[in-house]
This record gives C-alpha cells, structure tokens and sequence, in this order.
C-alpha cells in the first residue's frame, strides 16, 4: 500500500512542477500545442509554439527534470544520450502526426526545476541539445 501512495506522490509531484514550468513558459511567449504526448519509446513533457523567432514560428519540445537537490547534478545532466535519442523519436512521431507543423524549426529545451515541488525555482534551457548531436 505504501508503494501506491508514494507512486501518487511522484505523480503529484511531477504535475505540480510542469505546471509550473509551463505557467513560466507562456509568461516568456510561448504558446502551449500538448503536454504528455506519448509516443512509442518516449513521452514528450511539453510542446510548445515560439513566435518569437527570426525564422517564424518554432515548435519546442520541452523536457521538464525535477531534482529536490542539485547533489547529482541538475536536470540536465540526467539527459543522457539515451534519454535524448528516446526524446527525438518521440518528436519525429509528433510532427509526423501532425504534418501542418512538420516543416517548422524545431528546438529542444529543458527546464530544470528545484526546491518545492509547489513553487520550484525553475531554470529554462534553451537549445539543450539538438537531434543532429546523436548523428
């Protein structure tokens, strides 16, 4: 029974903090397109819409990594190469269900977040990594 309430709490958890990260997005301009969009190998966090480009709009996939401490690095250091190769077959399945944004730049951004779940400090990540890095 225990495992099922801890289970609730990581959920509790991990909502809590991409909403925040999300609510922290849209304040900086971006517009929300879906959040926890499963894919075969890989669930994107958040994907959003960048109007502010110089090329026109850019489609974000946004990976949202919690730490309660920064004592094994932050959010983005978990980020291994698996953990990006998953992220952008997951993209690919995206944009190729949805073709009207298939030929739009894409970026990939990490928001790391910290502290209390409730109100994290959050550090946005543009450009983490790219999807030629894994070429």
């Amino acid at each position: 029974m225990a495992t099922v309430v801890k289970s609730l709490d990581r959920k509790a958890r991990g909502a809590a903090v991409e909403a925040a990260a999300h609510a922290y997005l849209q304040r900086a301009g971006l517009r929300r397109i879906a959040a926890n969009a499963n894919y075969r190998g890989g669930e994107l966090d958040l994907i959003m819409l960048d109007d502010g480009g110089r090329d026109g709009d850019c489609v974000v996939f946004i990976e949202v990594r919690y730490r309660s401490h920064g004592g094994f690095g932050g959010g983005a250091a978990s980020i291994d190469a698996g953990k990006r190769r998953k992220l952008i077959h997951a993209a690919q399945s995206f944009l190729a269900a949805h073709r009207e944004l298939a030929h739009a730049p894409c970026r990939f951004d990490v928001v790391e977040a910290s502290g209390d779940p409730a109100a994290p400090q959050l550090n946005w990540l543009r450009d983490a990594f790219r999807a030629d890095d894994l070429a």
